[in-house]
């Protein structure tokens, strides 16, 4: 009996997503995930402060900033880990921001014609729906609607969570055109949609792994080292504050005066940030270098099937 190449793979590209958290020896890709993350958050600060403001221009271009400084910064981000996941030299990061530059910009066409296509299939479902508002037809044409529309509708907002948001950044990355992406989104719905869901699945999970686990490093050091602060050596730390801030939260105060820390609180909170920084660069790595793992595996899987590759030579 042949064994088919899918069964071998599939152990091969589970396996490979499971070792994605070696990527967070990644250098390059954690620099630039974290200026990424950093910039866009400097960024958004800003677009708050002039909507404080009621400064609506300026409000919508620190806005767009933000988003563009993220979204290069990680597609940079995604190139370094690429190369990693490819057995190549890793770019250092000013060439990978000129990578994401020259190319990620076709991850946003493919996203808007999926994003159109699907729109066309909302508005035929709609049209169906409206006439189905017509008393002699409305009872034949309803049960059809509905019998055909649910499964449709929702294989489309499957294949959008698991195959697009999967598959097309790291095609890009790959050095694919948007029509390259394309014909691959649409070959891998049609030969192995559950295949690839399932490796998307593992990877959503890897990466929620790593979010448990660095949330209870952060949560478990975090009191820690305020227990020994406070109640050890009596330093003037506030508590509610820094864990707020470690987990990323700030802490409201609704009316009265603004609090003003100590000057060792605030530096804590300086710390603090930097830990949240950190605990949420590395999961995003981790998270990138799956994708890039699930990537190569389909197309792995379509050359052993004698598909051609699409991936430009130099692999």
């Amino acid at each position: 009996m042949k064994v088919q190449p899918d069964q071998q793979e599939a152990l091969r590209a589970l396996n490979a997503v499971l070792q994605s958290i070696e990527s967070v020896r990644n250098a390059p890709a954690l620099f630039l995930l974290m200026l990424a993350f950093s910039s866009a958050g400097v960024m958004m600060s800003w677009a708050m402060q002039a909507m404080a403001r009621e400064s609506g221009p300026m409000t919508t271009v620190w806005s767009v900033m933000a988003f563009l400084c993220l979204f290069y910064g990680s597609n940079a981000a995604g190139l370094a880990v690429m190369d990693e996941a490819r057995g190549r030299e890793v770019r250092v990061p000013l060439e990978a921001l000129r990578g994401s530059l020259r190319c990620a910009h076709r991850l946003l066409l493919v996203v808007l014609l999926v994003l159109l296509a699907t729109g066309l299939l909302l508005a035929a479902v709609a049209g169906l729906l409206w006439a189905c508002r017509m008393p002699a037809l409305g009872p034949w044409l309803m049960p059809v609607v509905i019998t055909v529309g649910v499964p449709v509708l929702g294989l489309a907002a499957l294949a959008l969570l698991s195959l697009v948001s999967t598959v097309a950044a790291p095609a890009v990355w790959a050095g694919l055109s948007v029509r390259q992406v394309l014909a691959m989104l649409v070959g891998q719905a049609r030969r192995r949609f559950a295949h690839a869901t399932l490796l998307a699945a593992a990877v959503s999970l890897l990466g929620a792994a790593m979010v448990a686990l660095i949330g209870f490093v952060v949560l478990a050091g975090g009191r820690l080292v305020l227990g020994l602060a406070v109640v050890g050596l009596g330093l003037d730390v506030a508590p509610a504050p820094v864990m707020a801030a470690l987990l990323g939260q700030g802490l409201r105060v609704v009316g009265g005066p603004p609090v003003v820390w100590s000057p060792l609180t605030q530096a804590a909170l300086t710390g603090a940030g930097i830990v949240f920084a950190l605990g949420l660069v590395l999961p995003g790595v981790v998270y990138l270098r799956g994708l890039c793992e699930v990537f190569l595996a389909l197309r792995r899987l379509d050359v052993a099937w004698g598909l051609p590759d699409p991936v430009p030579s130099g692999d």
